[in-house]
């Protein structure tokens, strides 16, 4: 790809809302991952969580909006009307324009909410715009109804991977002379940290094993790290704005980033565990790097997917390391789970706002509360502190239950040559 560029960016966080409070937040390397709410008084385990802080959104949405959403759909919005400002795109073509919306779990909390209504209250609880609220397509569909918009209106469910697969599928669209402008992310909502029940979602993730039960807030998100123990549910939402090169230059819009390379392949291998070997990773990796037009040691720095899983990370390690195992300068990988937790479907066009400040600003984070890195990692894991570093080729990976393997690169707008890193200040 040759002719996609980004244009703006939006983010709901765990750091609140925007994109500079993420960003700085990140950089002064604030852990935002706290108690869960839903842990009895007495339980055993220790478990944690990452959702976006509670805040009256009456400013920020129509109220009608709010009681008909899920909270995925919600923070899907607010960082589209983020992203549009930033580009200075006020008015999208409504013919030319897709959006491209990624989710793992879609209103999946609303219904679980709802159910417990039911079942402790009675049907007359369960919110008569329940079914609105639910469907996964509703993030996208309402972006559409606010902005007027009715070119192609899609969404994307690959797990973890769907944000990274959104922008790839939207850059094709822009790059096949389809649509001149594409609104494409991805959202997960979370059950806030107010509602009076315990989510099913919750008791499941601790059953299979997924969930952190360390002490210690700060060491229960480990990316890479040989004392990962396993992941913390975050949420929010991430967009970034992607046009056709000519139209953006047309509007003289400010050119942030150029989508080169878009790989997406599966495992077919297991519905949670990946292979073991990464081999398939790898192969997405590949592609994108291939798609891009470029070799693997062009690659200047890695936002890994790293959850922070013995399984998840190690695959992610050992396709790294047989992509890389031949390159002749240095590669810097970095993940920002340890910041705010995963954030599911979100958190790959999180990594790619990431990788936007770092052309723009000349730094990378460091991946957060990692101190010991796994024995097979083969590269420049950034720890302890961000780093400054000037990068033209950024490469984000997605990779998600059920085998989906997606990943991107992502290209500075200037031509600089990287230079060597060095500590930031």
């Amino acid at each position: 790809m040759d002719e996609v560029v980004i244009t703006g960016g939006g983010v709901v966080s765990p750091y609140g809302f925007g994109y500079q409070p993420f960003i700085d937040g990140l950089h002064s390397g604030s852990v935002v991952i706290g108690d869960n709410p839903w842990v009895p008084p007495g339980d055993e385990y220790f478990t944690w969580y990452a959702p976006v802080p509670d805040a009256d959104l009456s400013d920020r949405l129509d109220p009608k909006i709010i009681d008909g959403t899920d909270r995925f759909a919600r923070w899907t919005l607010i960082a589209v009307h983020e992203a549009l400002q930033r580009a200075g795109l006020a008015d999208p073509p409504p013919l030319r324009t897709a959006v491209v919306i990624g989710t793992s779990g879609g209103g999946t909390n609303s219904l679980q909410r709802a159910q417990h209504l039911a079942s402790t209250q009675g049907p007359a609880a369960v919110p008569r715009k329940l079914l609105i609220q639910i469907w996964p397509n509703m993030a996208a569909s309402q972006i559409s109804m606010e902005l007027g918009l009715h070119g192609p209106q899609l969404t994307i469910c690959s797990a973890c991977a769907s944000s990274i697969d959104a922008i790839g599928l939207a850059a094709r669209m822009i790059e096949s002379g389809q649509v001149d402008v594409a609104i494409a992310g991805g959202a997960e909502g979370g059950n806030g940290t107010n509602d009076d029940f315990v989510p099913a979602t919750f008791y499941a993730q601790r059953a299979y094993g997924m969930t952190t039960f360390v002490p210690g807030r700060l060491e229960a998100s480990l990316p890479m790290d040989v004392q990962r123990s396993g992941v913390v549910t975050g949420e929010g939402a991430g967009i970034v704005i992607l046009e056709r090169k000519s139209h953006a230059e047309a509007r003289n819009a400010r050119i942030l980033g150029r989508v080169r390379g878009w790989g997406t392949v599966a495992d077919g291998y297991h519905p949670s565990a990946p292979e073991p070997s990464g081999k398939w990773e790898a192969e997405a990796m590949r592609q994108a790097i291939l798609d891009a037009d470029c070799q693997p040691d062009d690659i200047d720095a890695i936002l890994a997917h790293a959850t922070g899983t013995p399984k998840g990370d190690g695959a992610e390690i050992a396709a790294i390391n047989l992509l890389h195992q031949d390159r002749s300068t240095p590669l810097y990988v970095t993940s920002i789970k340890g910041h705010i937790g995963h954030t599911g479907a979100a958190s790959g066009v999180m990594a790619v706002l990431v990788c936007l400040d770092t052309f723009a600003n000349k730094r990378l984070p460091h991946t957060a509360g990692t101190v010991h890195p796994d024995p097979a990692v083969a590269f420049d894991l950034v720890m302890k502190k961000p780093i400054a570093l000037d990068v033209k080729r950024c490469q984000i990976n997605g990779f998600g239950f059920g085998g989906q393997n997606a990943s991107l690169v992502i290209e500075a707008p200037a031509q600089a040559a990287p230079q060597q890193a060095t500590s930031a200040t």
